[in-house]
């Protein structure tokens, strides 16, 4: 597993897993990343790094920018020793000359040296463009940064609010990010929209996301917030019952909403009965609305979402969620056993071993957010 991955057990002592994973990210994955995931020539960050640690020559997605953002901005925090002010920078710099389109939202798709490709603004990356603008604010400061934030949301709701409740052109997961970045604003910027944003997307989830029969949460809808006909409707990802759990939790527990706190904690439950593979320790990709198996391979991102769920409800509720969160931390580590330390694979197959490709940088957001996470639960429970 290498120097940094030591523990592989599924001990159920608080915080079995932490050490191993705070030495892999300050000693091989910030210190990569900045290394060899920042594109010295143009701006900005990779797409992607090779197993040998290499870059992958590709447009840079606006989505994944600001993710690379946020995983610097919580460096320093967890314990970095490198110049992550200067990595944020470095991000934002591109970012902001390259992404940003005369109406203030954001678009798709830019070339390596940042020329438009896709002019389009997709919802997914407003909702990541408000969550970076957010994270360069923490470390750099800046009113601009919020103003800049503030306008988007403005043009979004201008020209993409839903007649009854939340945002048009967009499932369930648009939404949970927009729900995420408004949570974070709420903290910096309490005179702004966000605490209201955040309330109705509560109250989005409550009402049409979630099954009210089952408890779980479905991917698509049409515009009336019915699920879609077919398959497509049916679907149930065990990651996004883990990740709209804990966002749940976290804003029913500050709000004083014990629907919430109690709707989060059902679809935690239902991700960890029915979409986590005993055998690999995994939790996998897709159900059905029966809970029925719809995609057995097991993608990294949501072993990253069951540790923060397992985490935050141990707090609430104690029980079985802080083994379970160990057992988590363990599954994820399996996904980060590479030959080039600080590198990641991100799928595991059904009957077992990983695809070999290279490590996204799309996913760093989940592992950083996931490892602050459960740092914060093991020092809350001591």
């Amino acid at each position: 597993m290498g120097r940094f991955l030591r523990s592989q057990g599924s001990g159920v002592a608080v915080g079995t897993h932490l050490t191993d994973l705070i030495d892999w990210l300050n000693g091989a994955a910030f210190p990569l990343w900045w290394e060899k995931g920042a594109d010295r020539q143009h701006g900005g960050f990779h797409e992607k790094l090779d197993q040998d640690g290499n870059p992958v020559p590709l447009p840079k997605r606006g989505r994944v920018l600001p993710r690379q953002i946020y995983a610097f901005s919580k460096a320093r925090e967890l314990g970095w020793q490198g110049d992550a002010a200067a990595a944020v920078r470095h991000g934002l710099d591109f970012y902001l000359a390259h992404y940003f389109r005369p109406d203030g939202l954001v678009r798709t798709l830019v070339a390596a040296d940042g020329a438009c490709l896709d002019d389009r603004a997709d919802f997914y990356d407003q909702a990541f463009a408000l969550l970076g603008l957010h994270s360069a604010y923490r470390i750099l400061g800046g009113t601009e940064l919020v103003q800049r934030a503030r306008h988007l949301m403005a043009q979004w709701s201008a020209t993409h609010k839903h007649p009854e409740i939340g945002f048009t052109d967009g499932g369930a997961n648009p939404h949970m990010h927009l729900f995420e970045s408004c949570q974070a604003w709420s903290e910096t910027d309490p005179s702004g929209p966000w605490a209201g944003i955040a309330d109705e997307i509560c109250a989005l989830a409550l009402k049409y996301l979630i099954d009210a029969k089952s408890g779980a949460l479905r991917e698509f809808f049409a515009a009336d917030w019915t699920p879609l006909p077919g398959e497509q409707g049916r679907i149930v990802e065990p990651g996004h019952q883990f990740e709209w759990g804990w966002l749940l939790m976290r804003w029913g527990r500050l709000r004083g909403n014990e629907l919430a706190v109690k709707a989060g904690l059902r679809l935690v439950e239902i991700g960890e009965t029915h979409g986590v593979d005993a055998k690999r320790g995994v939790a996998f990709n897709s159900l059905l609305d029966d809970f029925t198996h719809h995609d057995f391979r097991a993608r990294l991102w949501p072993q990253t979402e069951r540790l923060k769920a397992h985490c935050l409800a141990a707090e609430i509720v104690g029980g079985d969620h802080r083994a379970l969160a160990e057992k988590s931390a363990a599954g994820l580590m399996l996904y980060l056993d590479t030959k080039i330390p600080g590198l990641w694979l991100d799928m595991l197959g059904e009957q077992g071993g990983f695809t070999q490709e290279p490590a996204p940088a799309s996913s760093f957001y989940h592992i950083v957010c996931a490892i602050a996470e459960y740092q914060r639960s093991v020092s809350a429970g001591r």
